[in-house]
């Protein structure tokens, strides 16, 4: 006897499970995939800067760790290496500027025929810093708004001319203004600095997620402080710790760009506004500097390709 219907094929539970784990991750994707086409529309559209070639940003998680100085001899050390390169150096810490110091600059900047600010130069470097636009003791108590439309006059309103190279100097921290600069502008690179020491690792390591996060090229880090060497007996000291900056690299899978000493000729040329890469260049410290900027460049290279 035959009735009018017929039994439904048995489907096991696994299958039904699969086919819904399945369903689930292409929605998850597709929601992924929209949630990125809806920010991408509110976020600012990169636009290279005029006249410059490359943007390097020098950048560290914490303060004091020497970055400053770092940006301001790798710049030095970039044009050392290779003296057909022309290379510029802004200083985007807007609260706490230090290449006026560092550079041995003072005044204000004058206006191009085009309206725009002519970068303050020395040792070959046009700089540009807000330090040039306040009084030397005066405090930048601004919000994050007037901070905003300061960094925007120091990238778009500065006449660089021709670069190959631009060291930015970035505030410390991952904040609006290191946001602000990897939305607006193309870079080809960042540089960490960091101590060997544990609790700057830490901040160095938000540094370099922040900027993988953002789709910038972390060309690695250096190691600032790395030893200090006795001036009399010439026994060293690991004072911030031993390769903490090296051990990190490796687990970022990123490159260790160099070592750089703590040494007392280092912070005596930056106190004077003369980097040691030009006013001792043959000493180590000099010749540690111009390492890393080689390796920059190197890196670069490899990005590139």
């Amino acid at each position: 006897m035959e009735f009018g219907w017929r039994r439904k094929k048995y489907q096991p539970a696994t299958s039904l499970l699969c086919s819904c784990v399945s369903q689930r991750s292409v929605d998850s994707k597709a929601l992924q995939e929209r949630q990125k086409q809806i920010m991408a529309k509110g976020l600012p559209k990169q636009k290279p800067i005029a006249g410059v070639k490359q943007v390097i940003v020098v950048a560290s998680g914490k303060g004091g760790v020497g970055k400053s100085t770092t940006a301001v001899n790798l710049a030095l050390g970039l044009m050392a290496n290779d003296s057909s390169k022309s290379v510029g150096l802004l200083d985007a810490d807007v609260y706490g500027p230090s290449i006026p110091k560092l550079m041995n600059l003072k005044g204000n900047p004058e206006l191009s025929d085009n309206n725009l600010m002519v970068p303050l130069t020395n040792y070959g470097i046009p700089c540009m810093s807000m330090g040039f636009l306040v009084e030397d003791v005066a405090p930048i108590v601004w919000r994050g708004l007037m901070v905003m439309s300061a960094i925007e006059k120091l990238l778009r309103q500065v006449d660089w001319g021709s670069l190959d190279y631009l060291v930015v100097d970035m505030p410390p921290g991952t904040g609006d203004v290191q946001l602000s600069i990897t939305q607006n502008i193309p870079i080809a690179g960042a540089v960490i600095v960091s101590t060997p020491q544990d609790i700057a690792l830490l901040d160095a390591r938000r540094g370099a997620e922040m900027f993988k996060k953002v789709h910038v090229p972390v060309l690695g880090l250096v190691q600032n402080m790395s030893v200090f060497q006795c001036p009399n007996c010439r026994h060293q000291t690991h004072i911030f710790g031993s390769d903490g900056a090296r051990q990190l690299a490796d687990t970022l899978g990123v490159r260790l760009l160099g070592d750089v000493p703590l040494h007392l000729n280092i912070r005596e040329t930056s106190d004077r506004g003369q980097p040691v890469v030009v006013s001792s260049p043959d000493s180590p410290e000099a010749e540690a500097y111009r390492k890393v900027a080689s390796a920059v460049v190197q890196r670069l290279q490899e990005v590139n390709t």
